[in-house]
């Protein structure tokens, strides 16, 4: 049989399966040890009270007392194995499941940047070692508790059926009634996580413009619909869950019944009278247990899917050959882009081929593509259209891992993970001490984190130094350019940035242009055009204008002119009417000379 179809989870399990087979090993012989307190009531009521022997009593008394112990170690052992399973699972795929994850908060843009797939994968996990799994176990042994029933009096294997069919009713009502109101309940409330988390990750903003009430009641009618369907399904389940219970209770009080009659009747010994009942609530508990714990089960069924569906996007990435270390050539054919869960193309049909060792800005209005475009050249964002190329390769190609080494990112939402200065510059990887001086001080930060309390083990964090957006900025920069990457892309690096900073910005990619490094930068800061060698100029998603930096200027500043004697000539063709001039008044003074007009890409 091939499983080449399967997910990572379903792997997983497969391979777990051994696993669950001992667990069903081990049921099998703790339901029949379950049968040990049936069978010695009957020997006691039929052997030792007819003859009053004490001496069988003991033994009886002793045999039962080791079979139930065993029986409860059985029960412990099973239970562990179970634990072992969890354990296994998470892993098995909780790398995976984190990987998973990342990719799906990368395609979303980060709109779906949570751990729900990590909280679904250690719900799953504890759902295994709680009791309602082991009901599965157990309920198999319903026919063979039934079996055991006729053997002592038809009517009390026919009383089990019934009971039995009953039950199997209520919990089919139970899962029409509750199922998809849960599921339902489960998914607005993933998505209520989602949204609370954006909410608490702009605190400052919300709380500067005073939103906090408006959007905690956009969040409190969501919670109510939230509760409404939890509150409906668990009143549906719970009514259902009462019914179960309670006809338990009364079908083994009729079995009482049933049994008292057929022992007036003398049709069956005494013994039998209290075993039967015994035995019935034996039979049905799994039954009774799956009801009261349904709740669970669809969470898990819920947590599984989504899970499932998880897996299923990570097995469809490909495996990546590994590719030589890149240069830095770019070349761009004929891109589309849009952002992740839009149809529009912001980017459309872009080329332009950028040699490496160059520096290129990247200059426009807002709105104007600049930002997806850096996206799109570092592979964040997938083209609907077209394609980069790194050296000749679609950087889509690349395996992530490889090219990291030799890529560089400064965005504009600059974000420092926890941990110290030293292991943010060196990318979490091991600290190369000279390596990282190397970064802060072609970043103009070094002398800046040497003033730092602990330097550059000074952590960052909840439980470190909170740094100022230009301290971020600069820290940005040097972990973007660390190891001697070959493309790198700036995007905003300036937009904190004071004239101090502004220098080390310069000066850094002086420092990049001499390494040879290809670098992108975005910025609407004229000063910054003197380190470039070409100019990118975007409008409305598509290239307006492209080249030699000076040769691009030149460009812009005649379309400028061109622009101005435009709006000049209406004007002078229509002077407005002079007034009439007064006796004896003084020739009209000559107009001032206009100051030379300046001219800049619009940076």
């Amino acid at each position: 049989m091939s499983y080449q179809s399967d997910n990572n989870l379903q792997a997983a399990l497969r391979a777990c399966k051994s696993s669950f087979l001992s667990v069903g090993f081990f049921s099998f012989f703790v339901n029949a040890l379950m049968l040990v307190p049936t069978f010695f009531m009957i020997q006691v009521s039929g052997r030792v009270v007819p003859s009053s022997s004490t001496s069988t009593l003991l033994m009886l008394t002793l045999i039962m007392t080791v079979l139930i112990v065993t029986m409860g170690a059985l029960e412990w052992v099973r239970s562990r194995i179970m634990v072992r399973i969890s354990n296994r699972l998470d892993i098995m795929l909780s790398r995976d499941v984190y990987r998973a994850s990342f990719k799906r908060a990368l395609s979303s843009g980060g709109g779906d940047a949570t751990a729900q797939s990590l909280s679904d994968l250690t719900s799953l996990r504890q759902f295994f070692t709680g009791p309602g799994l082991f009901a599965f176990f157990d309920a198999p042994w319903f026919p063979i508790y039934t079996i055991v029933m006729f053997l002592f009096h038809p009517w009390f294997g026919w009383m089990t059926l019934f009971c039995g069919a009953v039950l199997a009713v209520l919990a089919f009502v139970n899962h029409r009634v509750t199922g998809s109101a849960l599921a339902e309940a489960n998914k607005e409330n993933v998505a209520s996580n989602v949204v609370t988390t954006k909410t608490l990750r702009n605190a400052e903003v919300i709380e500067s413009m005073g939103m906090l009430d408006t959007l905690m009641n956009r969040w409190a009618r969501r919670q109510r619909n939230i509760m409404l369907l939890q509150s409906n399904a668990s009143d549906k389940g719970g009514v259902v869950s009462s019914t179960s219970k309670t006809f338990r209770i009364w079908s083994q009080s009729i079995m009482l019944a049933i049994g008292g009659y057929l022992v007036v009747t003398h049709q069956v010994n005494p013994g039998l009278l209290m075993a039967g009942s015994l035995l019935l609530g034996r039979a049905l508990s799994p039954i009774d247990q799956m009801i009261s714990s349904w709740k669970g089960f669809v969470a898990a069924k819920v947590q599984y899917d989504r899970l499932s569906k998880v897996m299923d996007d990570l097995k469809n990435e490909p495996e990546r050959m590994p590719l030589p270390a890149p240069e830095g050539h770019i070349q761009v054919e004929n891109l589309i882009v849009a952002p992740p869960g839009a149809k529009a193309p912001v980017i459309r049909s872009i080329s332009f081929v950028a040699p490496a060792g160059s520096i290129v800005g990247i200059v426009g209005p807002s709105a104007a593509g600049k930002s997806t475009l850096v996206r799109a050249l570092m592979g964040i964002w997938p083209p609907q259209h077209g394609v980069v190329r790194l050296d000749g390769a679609d950087i889509a190609s690349w395996d992530k891992q490889a090219l990291g080494p030799y890529v560089g990112y400064l965005p504009q939402d600059i974000e420092l993970f926890e941990g110290s200065i030293s292991e943010n510059i060196a990318r979490f990887d091991k600290v190369d001490p000279e390596k990282v001086v190397e970064a802060a001080q072609m970043a103009g930060v070094h002398e800046m984190i040497l003033m730092l309390p602990d330097g550059y083990d000074t952590v960052i964090g909840s439980d470190g130094v909170n740094l100022s957006g230009g301290q971020r900025q600069r820290i940005g920069l040097a972990r973007a350019i660390y190891g001697n990457p070959r493309l790198i892309v700036l995007d905003e690096p300036n937009s904190n940035l004071d004239d101090v900073g502004e220098r080390a910005l310069g000066v850094a990619l002086q420092k990049l242009k001499e390494t040879g490094a290809t670098v992108f930068i975005v910025s609407h800061r004229p000063n910054i055009l003197t380190r470039l060698d070409r100019i990118l100029v975007m409008a409305g998603g598509t290239i307006s204008l492209y080249g030699e930096r000076d040769r691009v200027i030149a460009e812009l500043a005649a379309q400028q002119a061109k622009a101005q004697q435009r709006v000049a000539q209406p004007a002078a063709a229509q002077p407005p009417a002079a007034p009439p001039a007064a006796p004896n008044a003084a020739p009209p003074a000559a107009p001032a000379a206009s100051p030379a007009a300046t001219t800049s890409p619009g940076v």
